[in-house]
């Protein structure tokens, strides 16, 4: 039997289709990294530094580029959590907001951000997190709600890398891709619309006909 939009086979199916579409950018992550390794390149030059012509290129380049096997471990994660979250929760607005913050926050980091090469996808998994947080506070339909939750539980504590700490981390990519998460969940709010509510029998009211005889 086909399954309708709403139905448990068609929510497995798109959770499904979600993580197989976060999981092929995550492994494209990996691959550079393996070929960087295995030719020896030095693929930072190619990250993003600010106010100079050549480091623009670095606006498309840069989310795909990390400095370590550990700085890739960190973000493979959270990309594919909070990725296959997006793309379940809001297959309509995960295109654009996932370009605004791709081209915006590498944007704003030429622009604003100190003079060394940025690379990492961090500056994406921060507009994300932000965007679905925000977005379940806004929209506050069942699924939102739930997203928004297990986002915050899971990355919460993601907040506080808006802020400088370590002197190798890029702050600067994840507050652009936070504002950028934020305010484009404003705009995206009702881009996609809204689950349809399960009605119960027992949350169905009855009207008794209180017409007394000889009333008509």
């Amino acid at each position: 039997m086909p399954s309708t939009a709403n139905s448990p086979q068609a929510d497995r199916d798109r959770l499904r289709h979600s993580f197989r579409i976060v999981t092929s950018f995550a492994a494209l992550l990996w691959l550079i990294k393996i070929a960087e390794a295995v030719f020896q390149l030095e693929l930072v030059r190619f990250g993003v530094y600010p106010l100079q012509p050549g480091g623009l290129i670095g606006i498309l380049t840069g989310p795909l580029i990390h400095g370590s096997w550990s700085h890739l471990f960190a973000n493979t994660l959270p990309t594919i959590i909070l990725g296959t979250a997006l793309f379940y929760g809001y297959p309509r607005s995960a295109i654009p907001l996932l370009a605004a913050v791709y081209l915006g926050s590498g944007l704003g980091v030429w622009l604003f951000a100190r003079e060394a090469y940025h690379i990492g996808a961090s500056g994406l998994t921060f507009g994300v997190m932000f965007f679905l947080f925000v977005i379940g506070a806004l929209r506050w339909d069942k699924r939102a709600i739930v997203i928004s939750m297990i986002v915050f539980f899971l990355y919460g504590s993601m907040i506080w890398g808006v802020f400088p700490s370590q002197p190798g981390i890029s702050f600067e990519s994840h507050f652009f891709g936070a504002v950028i998460g934020v305010v484009m969940a404003i705009v995206l709010k009702n881009h996609d619309p809204a689950p349809v509510e399960k009605k119960y029998s027992w949350e169905e009211e009855t009207v008794e006909d209180t017409t007394e005889p000889g009333d008509e």
